[in-house]
């Protein structure tokens, strides 16, 4: 079984790439394959045009940010830093002005004295990007280093990773699972499974046209309308996405046609589940053909929605809102 097959990638410099999949969709397993922790049985790695393909991990001008951090704990916060430039052989004075910069620039200033474990969690990781990026690398590669963070720290975290490959301009290779994060972080997006990759491009692309009903799945919410329900509730043969926002709901007794008219596709049905999000509500309703709706509406600072579980309600949404996957 091959753990990846027939992936090809060019990531341009100064980019920040993310790989999205679920765990054994085969994206680690290229971060690996980038770093030289894994050698490849067909292909070739090149970096900045130069093949690499058969040189040791330390042998080429990447570094790795793991999700354990993988900080040495007899050494303190300084010496954790600057130990890439200790190994290159770099003098004490300069490796200590280096390392003292490299905390600056992860607003950890003021923090070399101290050991790994006097760290809070996400202080730790900032720890580990400044030990990465002291040797200034052509490629940083992150292995899902936000994982072990809780929500608000890790979205804390984000916007300063954004932040410090911006102003590093150095090319960031970022794996994770949370699709949110990807989104939010990357340039351009990775969506691997089963060890090949299904769709590439920007976050735009990947949430607003989809390729797949994978993928329309997998990255946020998306209802999905087989060439049954296509035919039924539009008029249209094949497979179709529609993403919860794009819908809108009205009471039933506001509006009864249903049908298309005008490029919009109006149904009835009832609200069957309505749950609160805190910035909104997921509400699903029940067509009257039996097609189930995820329909998503933003908050307005009311405790419910203004439908009521039981309600009955004319969903609808552009025709030109419908993606066609496969």
């Amino acid at each position: 079984m091959k753990a990846v097959d027939g992936v090809d990638l060019d990531i341009a410099d100064g980019e920040f790439f993310s790989m999205l999949g679920p765990s054994g969709s085969g994206k680690t397993t290229v971060l690996r394959l980038i770093a030289g922790f894994e050698r490849v049985t067909a292909g070739t790695v090149t970096l900045g045009g130069e093949d690499v393909t058969g040189r040791a991990p330390f042998d080429r001008d990447v570094n790795t940010v793991f999700q354990d951090y993988a900080l040495f704990p007899h050494m303190s916060v300084l010496d954790n830093v600057a130990y890439g430039l200790r190994v290159r052989g770099t003098g004490k004075a300069d490796r200590r002005k280096q390392a003292e910069e490299a905390l600056a620039t992860v607003q950890l200033g003021g923090y070399g004295d101290r050991s790994p474990g006097q760290l809070s969690g996400g202080q730790r990781q900032r720890v580990a990007l400044a030990r990465s990026i002291i040797v200034r690398p052509k490629v940083l590669l992150l292995d899902e280093p936000l994982g072990a963070l809780d929500l608000k720290l890790r979205e804390q975290m984000q916007v300063e990773l954004k932040e410090l490959q911006r102003d590093l301009g150095i090319t960031f290779v970022f794996v994770t699972h949370d699709q949110e994060e990807a989104l939010t972080l990357s340039d351009r997006i990775a969506v691997f499974s089963e060890g090949q990759i299904v769709q590439l491009g920007t976050p735009t692309e990947i949430y607003e046209q989809p390729t797949s009903s994978y993928v329309a799945s997998f990255v946020g919410t998306s209802n999905l309308f087989d060439d049954h329900e296509s035919s039924r509730l539009f008029g249209k043969s094949g497979t179709f996405a529609l993403r919860p926002e794009k819908v809108t709901l009205r009471s039933a007794s506001e509006s009864t046609s249903t049908g298309v008219t005008d490029g919009v596709v109006r149904a009835t049905g009832v609200i069957i589940e309505s749950i609160y999000l805190g910035t909104g509500h997921r509400l699903h309703v029940r067509l009257d053909d039996g097609t189930e709706l995820v329909v998503l509406e933003q908050s307005t600072g009311s405790e419910a929605p203004q439908e009521q579980r039981g309600e009955q309600v004319v969903a609808s949404w552009s025709v030109d809102d419908l993606v066609t996957v496969t």
